[in-house]
């Protein structure tokens, strides 16, 4: 059979992919469900010609059946933002059938909003951090719960003793002026909070050990103000700083800069920008707030900023901006050294994946 050229759009469900298959100059080749199997997929195109491009939307899942279609397939494949091309279709109507179409059709222009494909070990140590998150925030609930009862029961805290210490713990369960109810009540919120330290603790375990052969995460703990848990958000949801052509676009990324909002005469902005990991974000400015308050430097730009008029929260967020932007400039200057390539190759090939481009 004659090999023509193809683009592919695949339309992704727990069950079935959609699959859209056209030729160059658009015509439609094949549109219909398969089996949610990259093997599957494979066959069902492999007849019509040999794959130019495909694209798959951004969602839950569809990143480990891009990876296999591009490791196991060759397929050149792309992950698309969901929201930009929803953007782009030319009706309010919304079927599989359509939307594997508008994805094969948008690759066939080059006009496929593309994203970043992670290989499997930064999936896998996102799911890492989130979980360890999740953890954190189920703790803090816990925390704040506990104080609003002690609040409500008007129970004076002891200056002396540090909050949610050992100490504090146990003077908290049998302060005097608990009833017999809500002393039962502070028993299981306390019980839960030992739980949740416990679990924490193992997350975090699990990612030291997750990222104990990463020089990336080494290398980002050599920075003054980046812990662990920062060193790991980093990691998992920035991953190669090669991704990014400058400083700026991985602060936009990141949701540091603040987004245009002129039109005609008028020159404003409205904000950070809103289209960003919320984790990743909250991590970064958790960091700046160390950095001003131990580092000369960004103490001097935060108070400069402040004597301005800026809100406190934009003179943070400013700092937190210019750091990541310094930030992408050190981490390129030791990737591209001749230890931090060694280095990063080593784990590439430990981890057994491919950053797609």
């Amino acid at each position: 059979m004659r090999k023509v050229t193809c683009f592919v759009g695949l339309d992704y469900h727990q069950h079935s992919v959609q699959v859209c298959v056209l030729d160059r100059q658009g015509r439609q080749l094949l549109n219909r469900a398969c089996p949610n199997d990259w093997q599957s997929i494979a066959q069902t195109v492999a007849p019509l010609g040999r794959v130019k491009g495909a694209a798959i939307e951004a969602c839950c899942g569809a990143a480990d059946l891009g990876e296999e279609l591009a490791t196991h397939a060759h397929w050149p494949l792309e992950l698309a933002h969901p929201g930009y091309v929803a953007k782009q279709k030319r009706s309010p109507d919304k079927t599989n059938f359509s939307d594997g179409q508008l994805l094969a059709d948008l690759t066939r222009v080059g006009y496929l909003p593309k994203v970043y494909l992670p290989p499997a070990y930064e999936r896998d140590l996102r799911q890492l951090v989130n979980h360890r998150q999740h953890l954190a925030n189920d703790r803090r609930a816990v925390k704040l719960r506990i104080g609003a009862i002690l609040r409500q029961q008007r129970v004076k805290f002891p200056q002396q003793i540090s909050r949610w210490s050992k100490a504090w713990i146990a003077w908290a369960a049998t302060a005097p002026e608990h009833s017999q109810q809500t002393r039962w009540i502070l028993e299981d919120l306390l019980d839960q909070l030992q739980h949740l330290n416990y679990k924490v603790a193992v997350a975090d375990a699990r990612l030291r050990e997750a990222t104990a052969q990463d020089p990336l995460v080494d290398r980002l703990m050599e920075e003054p103000g980046i812990g662990e848990v920062t060193a790991w958000v980093l990691r998992a949801y920035v991953g190669s700083f090669k991704r990014f052509q400058t400083g700026k676009q991985l602060s936009r990324y990141c949701g540091l800069s603040p987004c245009n909002a002129s039109t005609g005469e008028k020159q404003a902005d409205a904000g950070l920008i809103n289209g960003c990991n919320k984790l990743l974000r909250a991590t970064l400015i958790q960091a700046a707030h160390r950095l001003v308050r131990t580092n000369p430097r960004w103490s001097r730009l935060h108070d400069s900023l402040r004597r301005r008029g800026k809100p406190a929260c934009v003179a943070v967020a400013a700092v937190a901006n210019r750091w990541m932007r310094g930030l992408y400039h050190r981490m390129m200057e030791w990737t591209t050294s001749g230890t931090g390539k060694k280095k990063q190759k080593t784990t590439l090939s430990k981890e057994g994946s491919q950053e797609l481009p």
